[in-house]
């Protein structure tokens, strides 16, 4: 038995006929052709699947679609069109915060809230913020220098 989900997403109104188990991840991966999310442990520890939902992060692959109908949904793709993360991504890139770039977008999911709640978080609130993702490549370093740089330049009032 399939069920119509609706929601909005990246600002877009999508209807679609799903099976009712299917997740969010796989949602927006597999029916909207949105493949910034990762689907990696598939349990909610890696970070790699998360998405914004009514402005909360949530792991994709442990929330079902079904359970969105009627939110509004933002992806990696979302945030990076419309321009929000940009100071994100260049200080990710200025401080070599990714090699992969598997982690990468739920890296800068959670740095976006983060510094949405705390524009001037310590870098014990950014490695905190940062404990639900799971990176094999940089090391966390990296990635804590890129989030507090970026965090200095919008105090500052300065593009990273």
């Amino acid at each position: 038995m399939k069920v119509m989900v609706e929601m909005t997403v990246n600002g877009e109104e999508v209807s679609e006929l799903i099976e009712p188990r299917m997740s969010l991840v796989d949602f927006v991966r597999d029916r909207l052709r949105l493949t910034g999310s990762h689907i990696g442990c598939e349990m909610g520890v890696c970070g790699a699947c998360l998405v914004m939902v009514d402005d909360k992060p949530v792991h994709g692959c442990l929330v079902l679609a079904v359970q969105a109908a009627g939110s509004t949904v933002r992806t990696i793709e979302g945030l990076a069109e419309s321009g929000e993360i940009a100071d994100l991504q260049t200080a990710f890139h200025a401080r070599n915060a990714l090699q992969c770039g598997y982690c990468t977008p739920g890296m800068l999911m959670t740095a976006h809230r983060l510094l949405l709640d705390q524009p001037s978080p310590d870098r014990e609130a950014i490695r905190t913020a940062l404990s639900g993702n799971y990176c094999r490549c940089t090391g966390y370093e990296a990635i804590v220098d890129a989030i507090a740089a970026a965090a200095s330049a919008r105090a500052d009032g300065r593009a990273e």
